[in-house]
């Protein structure tokens, strides 16, 4: 009968490309006809092709028996082909290895050949029960006679320590003992096994020390050398004094080899092996340093890439080394490869964190380098901030970014400017180097903020949350950046180009928040808060994300209301035009706002809405002193709300100007101390864990209603028209007629609110909507506040240190205006509350009462809701 060969079929394979399902099948029911044949040599062959087929992915577990059969037999050439399939087909789960125990025995008391197979075949298949009861036959076979089998069993042994660990101290004691063999091949792999096996419990190896010791200044094998130099790696940080000595030998190794793969083992070992530090180590890190610089500038990708992983980790011990060679550095964030430039960031990040950082040019140098290297050609045609007047007072910085500005070329499509995940990583990197430690490694701050406007535009990915975040907390926190800000984020609000691309991806318009939030928070820094407006109510605003147009109708809200004290003060009847026009054009555009179908943006439109209704009352019943009518058509036949009988105290300009400022500009917004909450001692007998509200289940008593009762009217023929007397016999004040069964709150008692007439005061003159435009002082200095505000009269937590700059000493600001309150006004009263009727944090409930029907005042006891 003729049997086809693995050659034939491979060959069958080859022919059979676009039918290969049915001829495996057919040669998968060959093989199993053949593999029961008493006949050896075509068991073998089948197993043969089996062991084939499996590589190609067909199961072959069905045939494990039949392969111990081939495993056992006598002739040297099936007993290669049993042991083969075994390596290839066996794991643990194999049922029938328990049967190969005695057969791998008497194979290793066999010929050498035999051994060697066999040896080669038990580090393939071993598990813990071979390896327990096979471990004495591996040891006795590392005394063998021929080397060859000695390095197969010293290999092998490794094996068996791996699944049977308490073989491990009688295999260290041996592995110790071939240290010192004749054989080169022996000894290599002797090392090899013991690096391997000291990555779990390096201490165990100890003792080895000083033979390794002396394998490592007399070998000139490189490939044992690498392999002792990642055993000494592993050791030293277990063994101090091996720092010592092990230095002099690796610094000669690092300066004389020419071996790459070598010379980066030893650094790495220096490394991680605690050799760097301390007076001996300087000249170890400075040679290592160099020559790790040097890879940076080969050809070689790989050199580059193992270069940047090793100054990593050299940087937290010795950062002014590696500071030296920050263009070199600078110079791997420019490379065409994504993984080089990835790691050139990380290190780049640890140079600025890790103390003493560095110079602060060079700072501004690698966020410039850095930011260049995100900029979007794209981006380039709607730029519209000039980067050159952002950075107008820091020349030497100027030349980092002004290569945002001009175009730049185009590179491929999978160039690794255009890949959204490094440009995402990219920019994050430059937040986190600026932002780390309260902004130690930032001392302009104007710089900062325009490094922050430079990303939203060139960035091209999501990351507008965080310059967002950014952008509140810097000035928040530093009071002399306000009045540059404010100036950098009007740029940002009038420019309609981020409004009509702020529903794209990567359009960062997350920024207008901060922007809107930071204008209408430190409005007082505007150089014409009037010109503000018309971009804070923009029709496009709309598209916006609620919560950023919620707070553009706050800016704006607030902006006017600054611009109309800074007006008051300022005032001349010539004003009231232009006011009387900024409340039309506010209150139009405000409409748009009003219909909004997300319901805080709608409330707020629908609130100020009615403030800007107020106002224009105020204005249009508005008298001029010298005049008693306008010529533009409003009428003023009525008084104004705000007149009183004394006509001759009543100011010179519209009441209502006071009307919005106050009620943002009463208390001055601070950053908030971490602790600060923790800091405030609960209040004696304040039960944080009690129910605010009683559980719905609880029944409501009688006398619980004494603080809130319903008065119910109800419409009778007889009685309509009358009022009714609430339970307690007093008649209730402001109540009106309501419909049939409506339920109304009338209020028991109605404080008066007393009026006192102030003090008759000069106002000093002031700027209308105009600032100082000056240049800013030489000397400006930047104090960032990063404690915090805590609460008043709580115990100040447990200060922590910090290490900010000398120059960082606190300087009075010359734009610190926010927070101060407008004028005490001469010509009218004030609407100051007595002491005694001063409202606490949480407003007393208004009594109200419940209207009994007909008959009621009889000595019947009221029915309460849940009787009968």
């Amino acid at each position: 009968m003729w049997e086809r060969t693995l050659q034939d079929i491979i060959r069958g394979l080859r022919a059979n490309k676009n039918d290969e399902a049915k001829f495996i099948a057919q040669a998968m029911d060959e093989i199993r006809k053949e593999v029961k044949s008493k006949d050896m040599e075509l068991k073998a062959g089948a197993i043969m092709k089996l062991t084939y087929l499996n590589m190609l992915g067909y199961d072959m577990n069905w045939a494990s028996f039949h392969i111990i059969e081939v495993m056992s037999s006598s002739k040297i050439h099936l007993k290669i082909v049993g042991y083969l399939a075994a390596a290839q087909s066996f794991d643990e789960d194999t049922d029938v290895l328990m049967l190969t125990t005695n057969l791998i025995k008497k194979d290793l008391s066999s010929s050498p050949a035999e051994v060697a197979i066999t040896l080669n075949g038990l580090s393939s298949v071993v598990t813990p029960d071979l390896a327990r009861d096979l471990g004495p036959e591996v040891f006795i076979m590392l005394n063998h006679s021929r080397p060859h089998i000695r390095k197969r069993a010293v290999l092998t042994l490794y094996r068996v320590c791996e699944k049977y660990p308490e073989a491990l101290p009688q295999g260290i004691i041996r592995l110790q003992e071939r240290l010192d063999d004749p054989d080169p091949g022996v000894v290599s792999a002797t090392v090899n096994v013991i690096c391997e096996l000291a990555r779990r419990n390096p201490q165990d190896y100890l003792p080895l020390a000083p033979r390794l010791f002396h394998l490592l200044t007399t070998s000139s094998n490189n490939w044992m050398l690498i392999k002792l130099i990642k055993l000494f790696g592993s050791l030293s940080p277990h063994e101090p004094r091996l720092v010592k000595k092990l230095q002099p030998p690796i610094t000669d190794l690092i300066s004389t080899t020419t071996a790459i793969s070598l010379l980066y083992e030893c650094v790495h070992t220096c490394i991680i092996g605690n050799m760097l530090q301390g007076p001996s180590g300087l000249s170890l890190a400075q040679t290592c340093v160099s020559k790790l610089a040097a890879f940076l500038q080969d050809a070689d990708q790989n050199l580059k890439y193992i270069a940047l992983l090793a100054l990593v980790k050299i940087v937290p011990t010795h950062v002014g080394l590696v500071a030296e060679h920050q263009d070199v550095i600078l110079a791997s964030v420019d490379d065409d490869d994504i993984s080089i430039r990835m790691r050139a960031l990380e290190l780049v990040t640890a140079l600025v964190s890790y103390p003493p950082r560095c110079h602060f040019d060079k700072d501004v140098n690698i966020v410039g380098r850095s930011t260049d290297t995100t900029c979007n050609p794209s981006f380039n045609n709607f730029c519209p901030i000039s980067y050159s007047h952002k950075l107008q007072y820091l020349p030497p910085f100027n030349h980092y970014l002004s290569m945002l500005s001009p175009p730049i070329p185009s590179k491929a499509p999978s160039a690794p400017t255009h890949s959204p995940a490094y440009r995402l990583v990219l920019s994050q990197r430059i937040i986190s180097m600026c932002s780390d430690s309260m902004y130690d490694n930032v001392t302009d701050f104007e710089w900062y903020l325009s490094v922050l406007v430079d990303l939203t535009y060139v960035s091209g990915v999501d990351i507008g949350a965080q310059i967002r975040d950014q952008l509140v907390d810097v000035v928040g926190r530093v009071r002399a950046v306000r009045p540059y800000a404010v100036k950098l984020m009007v740029k940002l609000l009038s420019d309609e180009t981020l409004l009509v691309h702020a529903g794209e991806p990567g359009s960062c318009s997350e920024v207008l928040w901060a922007a809107a939030w930071i204008c209408g928070e430190y409005c007082s820094e505007l150089l014409a808060p009037e010109e503000l407006l018309p971009y804070l109510l923009h029709s496009e605003v709309t598209n916006l994300d609620p919560d950023t147009v919620a707070v553009y109708l706050q800016a704006a809200t607030k902006v006017f209301g600054y611009w109309c004290t800074e007006a008051a003060q300022q005032w001349t009847n010539d004003l009231l035009d232009k006011v009387k026009g900024a409340v039309d054009s506010v209150m139009e555009r405000l409409e748009d706002f009003v219909s909004s179908p997300h319901i805080e943006v709608q409330e707020r439109a629908a609130n100020i809405l009615q403030l800007f209704a107020f106002v224009k009352h105020d204005l249009t019943t508005y008298r001029p002193k010298l005049e008693s009518t306008l010529s533009d058509g409003y009428s003023t036949t009525s008084l104004s709300v705000f007149d009183t009988p004394e006509m001759d105290s009543a100011p010179a300009f519209p009441k209502s100007l006071y009307l919005i400022h106050p009620l943002f500009s009463a208390y001055e917004l601070n950053p908030v101390a971490s602790a600060a909450q923790a800091s405030v001692a609960v209040p004696e007998g304040l039960d944080l864990d009690a129910w605010i509200v009683p559980s719905m289940q609880a029944p409501v008593h009688e006398e619980n209603e004494s603080e809130v009762v319903v008065e119910k009217k109800v419409k009778k023929k007889s009685k309509k028209g009358k009022e009714k007397e609430s339970s307690n016999g007093t008649r209730s004040k402001g109540t009106k007629k309501k419909k049939e069964d409506e339920e109304v709150l009338v209020p028991l008692e109605e404080s008066e609110t007393a009026r006192g007439d102030s003090g008759a005061r000069t106002i000093e003159p002031r700027l209308f909507a105009l600032k100082s435009s000056s240049a800013r002082p030489s000397s400006l200095r930047f104090v960032v506040e990063k404690d915090g505000e805590m609460p008043e009269g709580a115990m100040p937590a447990t200060p922590q240190s910090h290490s900010a700059p000398i120059s960082r000493q606190q300087t009075p600001s010359l734009f610190e205006r926010i927070s101060t309150p407008p004028p005490i006004l001469p010509s009218f009263q004030q609407y100051d509350v007595p002491e005694s009727d001063v409202r606490a944090s949480t407003p007393e409930p208004i009594k109200v009462t419940k209207a009994k029907r007909k008959g009621a005042s009889t000595g019947k006891k009221k029915r309460t809701t849940g009787a009968g």
